[in-house]
């Protein structure tokens, strides 16, 4: 999903419908003041997030024809790849296995750190967005040391921001460090795009620009 699409303005209006992109004033855990949020655990019935695991194994189908299993990290990665399995088996024919983590390791029962499918081959996160690159470096770890080999991550929204010193943007930082493909379902400089069109949220529009302006990864505000 490399140039702004039909299906990033679609997604983009239905994360504005069901109230996960919202915009005013947001501190987040950077310190940064942002003009908008993304707060993908909002997608909390069964309706939204049928729909928004539709558009995460259309973008999985498109993106890695080669066979994959799915890992979520605890804790929002969890209902996506369930989802996301159920999505691309109903929509695709393509039974995709799936894997979580739990934040503690388990120590009765059936113990262990890991749920669900036996992590092997190929393995693709799924979140809901990257900010500093730790929950994918906590990710690759596990992966490896169940033997499965890292292969991509998708994730919903690309903030495009800049998170290291030299202005690299979240997921070049983790194209460069872990060699992974990084897949998202919109990246903000669509998110522009998507509100250039809507006159009613022009005043939006003039804050995420001057947010570009202060934060944008070196690739988006050049």
């Amino acid at each position: 999903m490399a140039s702004t699409s039909n299906t990033e303005h679609a997604f983009l209006q239905f994360a504005l419908d069901a109230g996960v992109l919202r915009f005013g004033e947001f501190t987040l855990k950077s310190g940064r003041v942002s003009p908008y949020f993304f707060n993908a655990g909002l997608f909390n019935s069964g309706a939204t997030l049928s729909t928004l695991a539709s558009f995460y194994a259309t973008a999985l189908h498109e993106a890695e024809p080669a066979s994959f299993m799915l890992f979520g990290p605890a804790y929002k990665g969890i209902p996506l790849a369930a989802a996301t399995a159920v999505a691309l088996a109903n929509e695709y024919q393509r039974d995709i296995p799936f894997a979580f983590n739990r934040k503690e390791v388990k120590d009765h029962g059936e113990g262990g750190q890991l749920v669900g499918a036996t992590i092997n081959g190929n393995v693709v996160i799924i979140d809901d967005v990257i900010t500093a690159g730790t929950s994918v470096r906590e990710s690759v770890d596990i992966i490896r040391a169940a033997g499965g080999t890292p292969a991509a991550v998708i994730i919903a929204l690309d903030r495009e921001e800049a998170i290291t010193q030299d202005g690299l943007g979240a997921i070049d930082f983790v194209t460069d460090e872990f060699g992974l493909r990084v897949h998202a379902l919109a990246r903000f400089s669509s998110l522009m795009d998507f509100l250039a069109g809507k006159p009613e949220l022009a005043s939006e529009f003039q804050s995420l620009q001057d947010y570009r302006a202060h934060y944008g990864s070196v690739k988006t505000v050049r």
